[in-house]
């Protein structure tokens, strides 16, 4: 996607072909920088601080790691260690352990000095997809929001279609384009009058400083809303459609996703707005049926909820990115990092082979050959 006349993605081999580069999103919206991530140490905690985060850029992250960690050391001991100490750094998105296998599985059939290669044409392969598939949704989210907008009423033809998302799951959560934003940015460049409430996505607000960023990058138009806004916006007639992604979806349809989620398909269903989750097959666990009971929860620190981050604009502190706290002394704080939205809540899953309904059966209409 483009930065100021500049096209960039969110994670790249560095020129001397044994470093990664990333885009640091801890600083945005206020500040644009870039990181060299050149150990597995350095890549993991990249993925548990947030430098990089969104379910298929975590995937990728993870894969340069393994590269990352062979090249050091292309051992057996060497691989599971850094195996392990990668996937555990963020336990809900599926997509870094599918990746990380993926690498797994390439290199350990293959002598110890042929490792560290195969991994970095591996993690390459497994980006270029991730845009692949990221852009094929964005096709096919395209369709849907082209829909909507021929069935309104006359009366509502001049109007902007109303589009409302949650969290980041634009090309800041993925390598390029992302999978909720996608549609949007297809709809707005084919030249649709479209508009997205933006929710600020409480505690680390990635709709406030990352979403809002992208879009405003490209210049979509959009509106930043406090997270409880949406579904009175709803009723009130202010949206056409839920757009959200998924860190991990279960084979029955079920949708984890950052926490709030849940309540905006709530609300959607209340107010008979249609609610569509847009996904790589990277994120789908065919292992697990039931999200409720047998998706982890990640728990991350309550310092995320009793403060907050931004950009301190006294003309003393030179613009410099500040954290403050909320709560009084005593007060703890408890920060689940995502919620699962039920099969039942969901009008359709977005994915880069087409539209399924969310249900195993509509999964596997698409996925029946894999």
């Amino acid at each position: 996607m483009n930065i100021d006349g500049t096209a960039w993605r969110t994670i790249w081999l560095e020129k001397d072909g044994h470093s990664v580069g990333v885009i640091d999103q801890t600083q945005l919206p206020h500040k644009f920088s870039t990181l060299k991530l050149s150990n597995c140490q350095e890549a993991a905690t990249a993925i548990s601080t947030m430098i990089v985060r969104g379910a298929p850029l975590i995937g990728v992250t993870g894969a340069y790691g393994l590269m990352l960690a062979l090249q050091e050391d292309p051992s057996d001991n060497a691989l599971e260690a850094a195996f392990k100490q990668l996937n555990a750094t963020r336990p809900t998105a599926v997509n870094l352990r599918w990746a990380l296998k993926r690498i797994r599985d390439k290199v350990k059939p293959l002598q110890p000095a042929k490792r560290a290669e195969a991994a970095r044409a591996e993690s390459a392969l497994i980006a270029e997809e991730d845009v692949a598939m990221c852009e094929a949704i964005g096709n096919h989210g395209l369709a849907i929001i082209q829909k909507l907008a021929a069935g309104r009423p006359s009366v509502r033809q001049k109007e902007p279609i109303q589009v409302l998302t949650h969290c980041n799951a634009g090309w800041l959560a993925t390598v390029d384009w992302g999978t909720a934003l996608a549609p949007i940015y297809k709809a707005h460049r084919a030249g649709l009058n479209i508009h997205v409430w933006v929710d600020e996505t409480r505690p680390r607000n990635q709709g406030a400083s990352l979403t809002a960023y992208e879009l405003g990058r490209e210049g979509v138009p959009h509106t930043v809303i406090v997270d409880n806004a949406g579904g009175h916006l709803m009723q009130q007639g202010y949206v056409d459609a839920v757009v959200v992604g998924s860190d991990r979806t279960t084979r029955s349809g079920d949708v984890c996703n950052k926490i709030g989620t849940y309540l905006k398909a709530l609300a959607a269903l209340d107010n008979g707005v249609p609610f569509y989750v847009a996904l790589p097959a990277s994120t789908i666990d065919w292992s697990i049926s039931d999200g409720v009971a047998e998706i982890p929860i990640e728990t991350r620190s309550a310092m995320e909820v009793t403060h907050i981050q931004g950009r301190n604009n006294n003309a003393s502190s030179n613009n410099q990115l500040t954290t403050v706290q909320l709560t009084p002394n005593q007060s703890e704080g408890f920060n689940p990092a995502f919620d699962v939205t039920p099969a039942r809540l969901v009008t359709a899953l977005i994915t880069e082979r087409g539209v399924a309904a969310a249900s195993e059966t509509g999964l596997m209409e698409l996925y029946c050959d894999d």
